[in-house]
Formats: C-alpha cells, structure tokens, sequence
C-alpha cells in the first residue's frame, strides 16, 4: 500500500485495506472510504475524516485523538481506541462497539448510536444533547455531569450507570432500565420516563418536576 498516496489524497477507495500500525497522524482524510479495513493500533492523531465511511471498520486500539470523526462508523469496533477529545458530532455509531475506549472530552451532540456497546466506559461530562441512543447498552458507565438532555434512550440499558448530577431534561427514557442506577441530584424535568425500570436506584435530590 502507497501510504504517501493516502495521505495525499490520491487514494480515496480503500474498502478492506489493511493499514494496520500505519501512521495517518495530521492529514486530511475527509471522505475517504475505509468501510470494513483493518484499523488496528492505527494513527489518526489530529487528522480529518469527515464524510468518510468507516463502517464496519476494525479500529481496536486505534489513536484518534482529536481526530475529526463525524463519519460513517457504523459497526466499527473501537474497543480499546483513544478518542480523547475526538469530534463525533452527528456520526453514525448505530451498532459501533466501544467498550474499554478512552473518550474524555468526546462530543457525541446529535450522533447516532443506537444499539451501540458503552458497557463500563468512562464518560464523565460528556455531550450527548439529541443524540440517539435508543437501546444502547450504558450499563455500569460513568455518566456523571453528562449532558443528555433531549436525547432518546428508549430501550437503553442504563442499569448500575452513574448518572450523578447528569442533564436530562427533555430526554425520552421509555422503557429504559435503570435498576441501580445512581442518579444524585440529576435533572429529568420535561423527561419521559414511561415504563422506566427504576428499581432500586438512588434518586436523591433528582429533579423530576414536569414529567411526562
């Protein structure tokens, strides 16, 4: 594989390649198709991959820190994966696996991951305002001070979250589990909470004024 010729942009078809360990660090890739590649322990640090289609790509362990990834990912696997400070807004993560990645300071605003694996991830802060997140698997993950607010969790798994001090307000919690859930002085004013699993969770100081 030409690597100058990626980097350039010369090369813009790459479903299936394998480039895996390969550095791709600070260049633009926008709309660069790497649909089912093999991404492994790959490099984009700083690099531009808006527009491109990622699905079904392999990016276990990949380094995407501050890498533009308002892409198709749809399917990927990002376990393991460094996206510390990494720009999500509005991509395709429906399915994606990301249990075990790095994602502080990650914007997920307006992003598509349904039925998406965050299993025990660290997500602490983060932005999730009108995200799809209908039957995401958020069990025992770190959502303290996360903004949810008018996201859709219909159907998450949210058992054992922390969801201490998080923003949701306006969200749509229909049928979501949050058995166990830790959900200090958090704000579900305006949330639709239909159906909720609620069992034994700890809902101390939560707003809940205004509930639908």
């Amino acid at each position: 594989m030409d690597i100058e010729a990626v980097k350039t942009g010369n090369l813009k078809q790459l479903p299936g390649v394998d480039l895996e360990d390969e550095d791709l660090s600070n260049v633009d890739l926008s709309h660069l198709n790497l649909a089912g590649a093999t991404l492994v322990g790959t490099n984009f640090t700083g690099s531009k991959l808006e527009g491109g289609r990622l699905e079904g790509a392999n990016l276990m362990g990949a380094n995407l820190v501050k890498t533009d990834l308002r892409a198709n990912l749809m399917g990927a696997n990002l376990m393991q994966a460094d996206l510390t400070g990494a720009d999500l807004r509005g991509s395709n993560l429906r399915g994606a696996n990301l249990m075990g990645a790095t994602l502080s300071d990650v914007s997920f605003a307006g992003a598509f991951l349904s039925g998406a694996n965050l299993m025990n991830v660290n997500l602490q802060g983060a932005d999730f305002r009108g995200s799809d997140l209908r039957g995401v698997n958020l069990t025992g993950a770190n959502l303290k001070g996360a903004d949810l607010s008018r996201a859709d969790l219909q159907g998450a798994l949210l058992s054992e979250a922390n969801l201490e001090e998080a923003d949701l307000r306006g969200a749509n919690l229909a049928g979501a589990n949050l058995t166990r859930a830790n959900l200090l002085c958090a704000e579900l004013d305006g949330a639709n909470l239909s159906g909720v699993n609620l069992d034994r969770a700890c809902l101390v100081g939560t707003v809940v004024q205004k509930v639908s």
